[in-house]
């Protein structure tokens, strides 16, 4: 098992069906482009982007598994079936909010996944209360991917820089910077209050919405 290396940044390597470059041959290409520029990680979904990217790469992996169901809130890696599909990668991410799950308690997750896999969790949370939960678990990683995805955060505009200044006083273990990254400037001073590393995805890996942003400041 590798960690995420201090002070790197991990670029996501994720499309939706609906984009013209969901596939792994695509993220596996994303995936190597992120390393030849000096990334130190690469996160994804599913077990076919997984396995492309690890055979294009040499990175550490942080992986995860979307599953939505119209009855809960929770769909990164929700239950311990969802994590034994990506039971490869280095890293397993959760969703470790408030949000309504059918895999049970976070505090019951997160332990289930390190037992069965033998990996590393990194709890994607939205709230300081969550992340300190997240820890209390057994998550070597505390995340603010889901930082304005939550009833409680919803309208967070820009990344959450003070959420990691306060994990970061926190917590004992590692925090993940991510969630609305878009320039250099922002990660490095997520980097600067402290963060073990961040991650970037759309402002990279998602040409349509780089383009749109253009399109939309000219129009």
């Amino acid at each position: 098992m590798r960690g995420i290396p201090r002070g790197c940044l991990v670029v996501s390597c994720q499309a939706r069906e609906d984009n013209p470059l969901h596939g792994p041959h695509f993220m596996a290409a994303m995936a190597l482009a992120a390393a030849q520029a000096g990334a130190g990680g690469i996160r994804c979904q599913g077990a076919a982007d997984l396995a492309a990217i690890r055979a294009a790469v040499d990175l550490p992996v942080i992986g995860l598994r979307k599953r939505w169901d119209s009855e809960f809130e929770a769909y990164i890696t929700p239950d311990l079936d969802a994590a034994l599909e990506i039971a490869d990668a280095d890293i397993i991410a959760v969703d470790a909010t408030a949000h309504t799950r059918k895999g049970g308690a976070v505090a019951d997750l997160i332990p289930a996944i390190r037992a069965a896999t033998g990996k590393a969790v990194m709890a994607d949370i939205a709230t300081l209360a969550e992340g300190l939960a997240a820890e209390a678990a057994g998550a070597a990683y505390i995340g603010t991917t889901m930082a304005g995805y939550t009833a409680a955060t919803k309208g967070q505009t820009g990344p959450d820089l003070a959420l990691v200044e306060a994990l970061v006083r926190a917590c004992r273990v590692p925090v993940i910077a991510e969630g609305r990254y878009d320039t250099p400037e922002l990660a490095a001073r997520a980097l600067a209050l402290g963060a073990h590393a961040v991650v970037v995805g759309t402002a990279i890996t998602n040409p349509r919405e780089i383009a749109r942003r253009f399109v939309t400041a000219l129009a």
